[in-house]
């Protein structure tokens, strides 16, 4: 039986007893929710997000100020902060109190949530299934490369985000090919530096994720593996400090529907959410790049409130990563989330 095998069929048979215990968590939440907005009644909720640069829903939102105008209706407004690389890198600002709401997925996240219980996911959205949308991750090799296969990384250096969706996607790469995961010398780097490292030749793989992967296809790397083909359980997700959990769950309602109705709206008319503020300069995107991310934003899938199946989902990778040494003490899911309704 496969490592993936016996993940499934230990999260079916814990699937009810998840479901029980979220269904308990939901309702204390909501009380204390329910307390705390009484208690501060008089006070607005303040979202701390980071700058969402100069394509995407955020960006979108921000240049148009929809989501201000919602959120007012809340109770509530936003703070455009610093830019971040990525959700692990966006961490030291959530520690900091410089961002209280942040995108990007369970892998990342559970990392944060195996060392402090302040973080909420509370909304959720699948990756892309449809087969032409473009691939978001992979693990590459420079071009001039002798490797073909992922056993001919067997005692290489490969980059990697530490504890995060990079480390994840190589282990179970690792595991379909029954290689053990210290087999491959990990090379812990943010997105960032593992682009330096890997263009430098200091490293001999990457697994690259966000805008690294395209990146480094276009500047000639070539793809050993991606996630579609590893039985990627991970999901894109929003979350937020707990106090915003509790001091206003509605905003976090409002911001919800928000980004979901703008996602909608970016499949339909995706180029209007590219280069939102400039088609010029180092922020801007031209060509092979630009027309990559109009067909990434046009198969996006809406975001929405977080359900049992999901807590499933999200305990499941959770319990991938404790089971093979990527966090030092478990994450229980019904803890990790909360349940906002539709």
């Amino acid at each position: 039986m496969s490592h993936r095998t016996i993940r499934r069929s230990r999260t079916r048979l814990r699937s009810a007893a998840v479901a029980l215990a979220a269904v308990v968590a939901t309702a204390t939440l909501a009380a204390c929710g329910g307390e705390d907005a009484s208690a501060d009644s008089d006070a607005t909720t303040v979202f701390k997000l980071g700058d969402p640069g100069n394509s995407g829903v955020l960006a979108y939102a921000k240049k148009t100020g929809v989501l201000e105008k919602k959120l007012a209706e809340a109770d509530a407004t936003i703070e455009w902060g610093g830019s971040y690389a990525s959700f692990t890198a966006t961490i030291d600002a959530v520690r900091a109190g410089d961002v209280n709401v942040l995108e990007g997925a369970i892998s990342p996240a559970i990392g944060y949530l195996s060392t402090s219980d302040d973080l909420k996911i509370f909304t959720v959205a699948p990756r892309p299934t449809d087969p032409k949308a473009p691939v978001g991750d992979g693990l590459v090799v420079p071009k001039d490369s002798d490797v073909t296969s992922i056993d001919e990384l067997v005692g290489k250096k490969v980059a990697v985000n530490k504890g995060g969706r990079g480390e994840y996607l190589l282990d179970l790469a690792l595991d379909d090919a029954g290689i053990a995961h210290d087999a491959v010398e990990k090379v812990y780097l943010n997105p960032v530096q593992a682009a330096g490292a890997f263009s430098s030749g200091k490293v001999d793989a990457w697994w690259a994720i966000v805008r690294g992967y395209p990146t480094a296809v276009a500047q000639g790397a070539k793809t050993i593996v991606t996630s579609n083909e590893v039985g990627d359980n991970d999901l894109t997700i929003f979350a937020a400090r707990t106090e915003v959990v509790k001091e206003n769950p509605e905003a976090l309602k409002v911001f919800l529907d928000t980004v979901t109705e703008l996602t909608e709206e970016s499949t339909k008319e995706p180029e209007k959410f590219q280069n939102v503020f400039t088609d010029s300069g180092p922020t801007a995107v031209e060509g092979a790049a630009l027309e990559r991310d109009i067909e990434v934003q046009r198969y996006s899938t809406p975001f929405a409130p977080v359900t049992d199946a999901d807590i499933a989902t999200i305990q499941d990778v959770a319990d991938y990563f404790f089971e093979n040494g990527l966090i030092s003490r478990p994450v229980e899911a019904t803890s990790a989330a909360v349940k906002l309704g539709s």
